[in-house]
């Protein structure tokens, strides 16, 4: 099924601009009041010196003395064996000071409370359990068949 193009009127008011494609040419002559200052551009120009332009260079400096600083520590504290617990039970909100027992939100301002999660035991066979969790085979963090390990992002399969 066609549709015919029906008729345009052209508007007697608007003037009629030919236009074959852009590629038409174009007759500019030279306005002689101007002057024909044409520069060229790219790498054919010819390096010039700027006279104002103040260099600064220095002189030859001589052999510098190279050396460490007396006074710098690049070392680490020896290690005194002593961690920081992870806090567990109730902690204090960073933000508001409200103690809370429970929940990884602050009741009182919403934002995270510096609670550590406790690491659930997963027991894994060889082949993966039946809903379908196996151990990663780079980090062994428990994960799902056939998505990617949550921690190093490695592809799960019951092949690996």
């Amino acid at each position: 099924m066609t549709t015919a193009t029906p008729p345009v009127a052209r508007l007697p008011e608007l003037e009629l601009t030919p236009h074959a494609g852009g590629r038409d040419a174009v007759v500019a002559p030279t306005l002689p009041e101007l002057d024909a200052t044409r520069l060229r551009g790219g790498p054919d120009l010819p390096a010039q010196v700027v006279q104002d332009l103040e260099l600064t260079l220095s002189g030859p400096t001589g052999d510098a003395p190279v050396g460490g600083l007396d006074g710098l520590d690049t070392g680490r504290a020896p290690d005194d064996g002593v961690r920081t617990e992870a806090p567990l039970g109730a902690v204090a909100c960073r933000y508001c000071k409200q103690v809370q027992a429970s929940g990884l939100l602050c009741d009182n301002c919403g934002m995270r409370l510096p609670r550590a999660r406790v690491a659930q035991a997963v027991v894994v066979g060889p082949a993966g359990d039946a809903e379908g969790w196996m151990p990663c085979p780079t980090c062994h963090t428990p994960g799902r068949s056939g998505r990617n390990c949550t921690e190093c992002g490695t592809r799960l399969s019951e092949a690996s």
